[in-house]
């Protein structure tokens, strides 16, 4: 095999994060995320929100991530509205089910979902014998690798605050939506949108880890303790504080991201000029191409990648993802094989 497009985590850390690492290595630091270089990243993400009030908590994983959020937010009779395709329908084994929250999903556009389609659940949802909609739960990238503007986060955040919703973000991949050649938002339009939300490190450069950010004060209280409660309060919480003091050092977040997002339009470029199409349009590090289900198998021969879905009797939706280690050569190889 000569590349792997599967994942934007298939490789381990970038090297200035792994140097980090070995170099911290013998230091002796307070436990549970209040050592110094947890806390000097949490000042650091503050700093690039422009939000000095927020609470910063450092996690191992996004489905992680969206467990606790979600559960710690949430009433019981309380629900998620999220489109058809968002990771934690789909992808999460039913994790924010097991936590007792019905997932109110609708088919979106391209991945997002509408506001209509948010002011359509709360309309629907109008006595005691029904959940009551609480949170809306969007992505970005969303899992088709589309990317919110500014005006569509602006539209979501106006219907929730209307509807008196909670707005939660999943970031695994929202340093690869800000590098976006279409993007017009930064954390802090994030930070001043949303409720909560994730910063993925995962599937930007570090080893592990996320760094979720709560910006309402009516939410903050006792998240730690439910952080403790399902196994996410890390003994060696330092593990992910360093990786994002490092990621958030110079640029390198979003250095990595827009280096993925580079070679993936790279990719996307050379597809489409090879006459393919697209199931929605290339945005950022995921793209997911339209192939003959012959190519596929000959491509599978040489390259690792996934089928997300069937397009036709003879044509495939491939997912093709590129990562911050992702070598031109490995782009120029899956071209000249098309």
């Amino acid at each position: 095999m000569i590349y792997n497009f599967k994942s934007d985590y298939s490789e381990g850390a970038h090297p200035d994060i792994i140097k980090a690492l070995s170099n911290t290595n013998t230091e002796q630091l307070e436990g549970y995320g209040e050592d110094k270089y947890c806390l000097a990243a949490a000042d650091k993400i503050r700093k690039e929100l422009d939000s000095p009030g927020v609470d910063v908590h450092f996690v191992s994983g996004g489905t992680q991530a969206n467990l606790l959020c979600i559960s710690s937010f949430l009433k019981p009779y309380e629900s998620v509205i999220a489109a058809q395709t968002a990771h934690i329908e789909v992808h999460e084994a039913g994790a924010i089910e097991f936590t007792g929250h019905k997932i109110n999903k609708y088919p979106g556009l391209i991945g997002k979902l509408t506001p209509e389609q948010i002011q359509f659940c709360v309309d629907f949802h109008y006595d005691e014998h029904m959940v009551v909609p609480r949170l809306v739960f969007i992505s970005n990238t969303t899992e088709l690798g589309t990317v919110y503007r500014k005006k569509e986060l602006e539209a979501i955040y106006e219907v929730c605050k209307k509807n008196n919703l909670l707005l939660y973000i999943d970031g695994a991949r929202l340093g690869q939506a800000m590098k976006s050649y279409v993007s017009d938002v930064s954390l802090a339009d994030i930070a001043k949108f949303a409720d909560a939300f994730y910063i993925g490190g995962t599937k930007n450069g570090a080893l592990i880890g996320e760094a979720v950010v709560i910006t309402n004060p009516d939410i903050k209280p006792y998240f730690r303790y439910n952080m403790k409660q399902k196994g996410a309060l890390l003994a060696k919480g330092r593990v992910v504080g360093i990786q994002f003091n490092e990621l958030f050092r110079n640029g390198l977040y979003y250095k990595l991201a827009e280096h993925a997002n580079n070679m993936a339009m790279n990719l996307a470029n050379g597809i489409e000029s090879a006459g393919y199409k697209f199931l929605a349009p290339p945005e950022s590090n995921q793209i997911f191409p339209i192939f003959p289900n012959k190519l596929i198998e000959n491509l599978s021969e040489n390259f690792g990648f996934y089928i997300w879905s069937k397009h036709s009797k003879k044509t495939s939706v491939a997912r093709l993802v590129c990562s911050w280690a992702t070598k031109e050569d490995a782009i120029k190889a899956f071209l000249k094989s098309i």
